[in-house]
């Protein structure tokens, strides 16, 4: 598979606070990749590296073979999808047009949708099953219908990669599910999907590789069976699990 976003020892923190510590890994186009470690172990601090919001102090990040501190701003904000964490909407606007945002990339300030924005934000729709909605302001769903709405506004922008952090948060187990199926199709479509997950056992079951990441380092890189081993679940999650086919269940705290 074609590698799209690729870090080389890089290492990044916050005022003398290293997070970040030599950090090399690579994400592949058709692919869900997840990145799962204890808290403040350095998930979002990649995302933020990746989007350019945090400045790497050491090694180097490529985007599509090309060095991300070569990229124009606004063609970033094309390539790199975003979906963040924490993410909600709670205010009174119409679904579709917060989809739109999505399209601000594309557009030219206080310019109208032009065609090639409305067919991107009826097919993000379309595909997160939110179409049914489109007209209902925000405030009046459920939150696992503003979850699809909001992976809809990223899908929008048409990105070759997608960076979702932590989008399961706070959904009850049957959205959970459908925001993960939904990851698994958008990387059929060739999109290189990398999201962040507390949830062992979604990371598990719907990610093609999991990369493990403890006090700023990749502590394991590979399918979900190899990468979730009992060593690396006590020494970096402190419990041990049960496995039921491909997926691992969190049993109990050691």
């Amino acid at each position: 598979m074609s590698r799209v976003v690729s870090f080389a020892h890089v290492s990044a923190g916050y005022r003398h606070r290293p997070v970040l510590q030599g950090v090399s890994v690579a994400f592949a186009a058709g692919e869900v990749t997840g990145l799962v470690g204890p808290n403040g172990a350095g998930k979002t601090t990649l995302f933020r590296v990746a989007l350019r919001l945090l400045e790497a102090e050491s090694g180097n990040v490529r985007l599509l073979d090309r060095p991300l501190s070569e990229w124009p701003a606004q063609s970033l904000a094309r390539t790199l999808a975003y979906l963040p964490q924490e993410a909600e909407a709670h205010w009174p606007v119409e679904a579709r047009r917060l989809v739109a945002l999505g399209r601000l990339p594309y557009r030219v300030r206080f310019a109208p949708l032009n065609d090639a924005d409305e067919q991107a934000i009826n097919d993000a729709m379309a595909r997160c099953d939110a179409t049914t909605f489109a007209s209902r302001s925000m405030n009046q769903l459920s939150a696992g219908e503003r979850a699809r709405v909001l992976l809809a506004r990223a899908l929008a922008v048409g990105a070759p990669v997608l960076l979702a952090d932590e989008p399961a948060a706070h959904l009850d187990p049957a959205h959970q599910l459908r925001l993960m199926e939904l990851l698994r199709a958008e990387a059929a479509r060739g999109t290189a999907v990398i999201v962040t997950l507390h949830d062992l056992s979604l990371a598990s079951r719907f990610c093609d590789r999991l990369v493990v990441i403890d006090e700023g380092r990749v502590v394991a890189d590979a399918a979900a069976g190899e990468a979730l081993t009992d060593d690396v679940l006590r020494s970096v999650f402190a419990i041990s699990a049960r496995r039921l086919e491909n997926s691992v269940v969190p049993w109990q705290r050691i």
